[in-house]
């Protein structure tokens, strides 16, 4: 117990564990609307995580993140899907993971050489690009009005309302709550893995590289290919967070992986804090969620009109963009560190002024100047 005091609390896996019965226990409660939100915000952050590392950790501006979401979303849809080869679900999961990581690679040549605004033009026309493919390939993405996606099944289980009925303690298990705990265990690997990228070899490297190409070349480390890879692992991520998006809107279409989403996926990271994978996971849920409450609860919020409201009304969608956009005006100003690093600074600020138990915390303080001086002076014969 002491050796907790002296690291100043519990280790995290401790702290995290309240917060994960949390959300275990969320689908015996809450209804589909809330459990959909909670679905897109853990596929939103498995694909901030990604662009997390490549642009916060690595130094790296990507604005083509939307284009390896639909690789991964479509590249589920067909893998799994007919027209299509039919394969077992899990293994075109898997497989359209790749495939996004396959796209990351062949475009790693050019991430590996150009860096900073040169690289956001060049992915900005991977945006244009693969939108274009989108529309015109209609035997693979159906085209303008996109294609239903295949249920993912894993061993006979269907995560779809058309599968074995599932109860548990008495509450009916539909698609919604399947998703959820498949959508937490993607979250929860995406989580661990990037962690450990961070902690490791390749964090440091890439956090060198960052901070400076110079002196990360003189330490060993190479540039070129420590920026591909960073790109590369950023692109599976994308495609994981397409992949469960899919199965979360059942059916696809091109417009949705527009440029507009490539802008939230860095308003995620730059709202939750560069290079934090807890900060980016708090920002994707916040700019995830605040839309979709938005429409909701539109008749009750001021200056915000109902979805199909005469011309000129302020829709809940574009109310949510403007105050995301606010948001990331007043973190640039007030802080930079997004809110990992607010919530960071509370902790340390609460724990400075906490009591620390006896013998448990700090060293005995020192008795004052006024107090030292009052003593005897002790004589040496």
């Amino acid at each position: 117990m002491s050796d907790l005091f002296k690291r100043g609390g519990p280790p995290l896996p401790l702290l995290a564990l309240p917060g994960l019965l949390v959300l275990l226990a969320l689908p015996f409660y809450l209804d589909a609307f809330w459990l959909r939100i909670g679905l897109f915000s853990m596929a939103a952050a498995i694909g901030a995580v990604g662009l997390a590392l490549l642009a916060g950790t690595a130094g790296q501006l990507s604005l083509g993140h939307a284009f390896f979401l639909a690789v991964g979303a479509y590249g589920y849809a067909w893998l799994a899907g007919d027209p299509g080869p039919g394969l077992p679900p899990l293994l075109a999961l898997v497989l359209a993971v790749l495939l996004a990581g396959a796209a990351g690679g062949l475009f790693s040549p050019v991430a590996g050489r150009v860096r900073g605004i040169y690289l956001g033009v060049a992915t900005l026309a991977l945006v244009f690009l693969g939108h274009h493919v989108l529309l015109t390939t209609d035997s693979v993405t159906g085209g303008f009005n996109g294609r239903a996606v295949p249920p993912l099944t894993v061993g006979g289980f269907g995560f779809t309302d058309d599968g074995p009925e599932l109860t548990v303690l008495g509450v009916p298990f539909g698609a919604e709550e399947r998703l959820w705990y498949l959508g937490l265990a993607l979250f929860a690997l995406t989580w661990f893995t990037a962690r450990g990228l961070l902690r490791g070899r390749p964090g440091r490297a890439l956090t060198a590289l960052r901070d400076s190409e110079t002196a990360a070349s003189v330490m060993g480390v190479d540039v070129a290919r420590h920026r591909s890879a960073a790109f590369v692992v950023s692109s599976m991520y994308a495609g994981l967070a397409g992949a469960l998006l899919a199965l979360a809107f059942r059916r696809i279409v091109p417009d949705y992986f527009s440029l507009a989403l490539s802008v939230d996926y860095l308003a995620m990271i730059v709202i939750g804090g560069l290079g934090s994978v807890a900060g980016a996971a708090a920002g994707a849920v916040f700019v995830t969620a605040l839309p979709l409450l938005m429409t909701r609860y539109a008749d009750h919020l001021p200056l915000v009109a109902a979805p199909g409201s005469a011309e000129g009304a302020i829709g809940p969608t574009e109310a949510a963009r403007y105050l995301y956009g606010a948001a990331i005006v007043v973190i640039l100003l007030y802080a930079p560190d997004g809110l990992h690093g607010l919530a960071r600074r509370t902790r340390a600020r609460l724990r400075r002024r906490s009591p620390h138990p006896p013998g448990a915390g700090r060293p005995p303080r020192p008795p004052a100047r006024a107090e030292r001086a009052a003593r005897p002076k002790e004589h040496t014969p």
